[in-house]
């Protein structure tokens, strides 16, 4: 039965489900103040990367040991902000216990996996179908560690990859220069991921390529804000937004780190966080490297992009209203010229751009996707942190058999937006 469903966000979030629920009958409208693919969103700036072996959540155990070092230091790949540290101790004391044991780690590496597989099909189908195939790179991925002590440090992580299926090759100095020869002295030990993952070129484009593709589906695109719901009982009537009401039969909250209001209003108490991430952009880099390309040292997806070579990553949690710290991005800088010697120190600042987005994160390191506590016409799909992109095309396929009344062909359950209100620490 078609319905009308009104998807509340445009970022990939957003027109991933967008496109999902078209591909299922339904008439759809798009509500977003910003427009698709702007620097407004975490879709714009993110580290461009698809992997189907981002498998490990941040939340690890021992991780409590780290706590007073990241609020020490400002600048570190991992920092709080004082000031907001009172507001953020429920979601941090949350983030802590979720990965405090193995097991743990291991059952949310198993709820993450369905989210990922085939994430790079199910992209390359979208941008095909999106007329946009030329965004998408495959190349595999290079992971870089100052030696091999260092790798085994994450060992934990890939051991997680290998017993999920995810094919790696290991590294000595001499194999990684020939596979990446502008490589610092920094770095003499690394893994290449060949198959598991690609990149994105330009992933602004991406999503208002996607967005498009939607309209000429028969999507229509509203510009406006929603600021809540009106219900009849528990059914859905229609969308608040700050333009007036959308009449609808469902919805779908997908606006990202602001979702957390909504997702309130519709019954829920989701423990939503913003991990701040920075990004800096060197148009005409010295040096291209062949490969997307993780930074041990530095927590950073550096990747050749349309716009130039982009370096990004970091977790900054300080929430939404806080100005920008932007010497966050001058050490990505830094390290560029770490990982790549023959990139200029000091690029001249018409070459530079840079940029800060809100990720939006759960302490537990999965999405809250499933039906609202208020009405089952509310679908919940936010809160991906780091791998959205890579989470995209998976969720938006959930949460439209949701909408549809359709039994999901993956099992909503550990993603249930109610499991941060059922008990002490969920």
């Amino acid at each position: 039965m078609s319905q009308h469903v009104v998807v509340i966000g445009a970022g990939l979030m957003g027109a991933t489900t967008a496109l999902a629920c078209l591909e299922r009958g339904h008439r759809v409208t798009i509500l977003d103040p910003g427009e698709p693919g702007g620097a407004q969103a975490a879709s714009y700036g993110n580290g461009c990367w698809i992997n189907n072996g981002a498998l490990m959540p941040v939340s690890v155990p021992g991780l409590w040991r780290q706590v007073p070092g990241y609020l020490m230091d400002p600048l570190g790949p991992f920092a709080i902000r004082w000031r907001y540290l009172p507001r953020l101790l429920p979601w941090l004391a949350r983030f802590v216990r979720a990965g405090a044991t193995l097991a743990k780690v291991e059952a949310t590496v198993r709820a993450r996996r369905p989210l990922l597989d085939g994430t790079v099909a199910s992209h390359t189908a979208l941008a095909e179908a999106a007329g946009v195939s030329d965004l998408i790179v495959k190349r595999g991925l290079l992971y870089l560690y100052p030696d091999r002590a260092h790798f085994l440090s994450e060992a934990l992580d890939w051991r997680m990859r290998r017993e999920n299926g995810i094919v790696c090759r290991e590294l000595d100095e001499q194999a990684l220069r020939a596979l990446e020869p502008g490589i610092g002295p920094a770095y003499r030990f690394g893994v290449h991921v060949p198959e598991a993952g690609c990149n994105l070129t330009d992933p602004g484009a991406y999503v208002a390529a996607l967005v498009a593709h939607a309209r000429s589906l028969g999507a229509r695109v509203e510009r406006s804000r929603a600021t809540g719901f009106a219900l009849s009982g528990t059914r859905l009537a229609a969308v608040i937004t700050e333009t007036g009401e959308i009449a609808c039969d469902k919805a779908v909250i997908a606006a990202g780190a602001w979702s957390g209001a909504l997702a309130r209003q519709a019954g829920d108490a989701v423990s939503l966080e913003t991990e701040r991430g920075y990004h800096v952009v060197v148009r005409d880099p010295e040096y291209v490297p062949r490969h997307p390309i993780m930074t041990s040292d530095g927590k950073m997806a550096v990747t050749m992009t349309r716009a130039g070579l982009r370096a990004a990553g970091q977790v900054e949690l300080g929430g939404l209203a806080a100005p920008p710290d932007w010497r966050r991005a001058d050490i990505q800088l830094a390290y560029l010229n770490r990982v790549f010697p023959a990139l200029s120190a000091r690029p001249d600042e018409a070459r530079l751009s840079r940029w800060m987005g809100h990720r939006p994160s759960t302490p537990d390191g999965l999405p809250s996707l499933g039906r609202a506590s208020a009405s089952p016409d509310i679908v919940h799909n936010f809160g991906h942190g780091h791998t959205g992109v890579s989470m995209a095309p998976a969720s938006a396929r959930l949460v439209a058999d949701l909408v549809a009344g359709r039994p999901p062909a993956i099992d909503p359950t550990p993603y249930a937006p109610q499991r941060f209100s059922r008990r002490r620490g969920a």
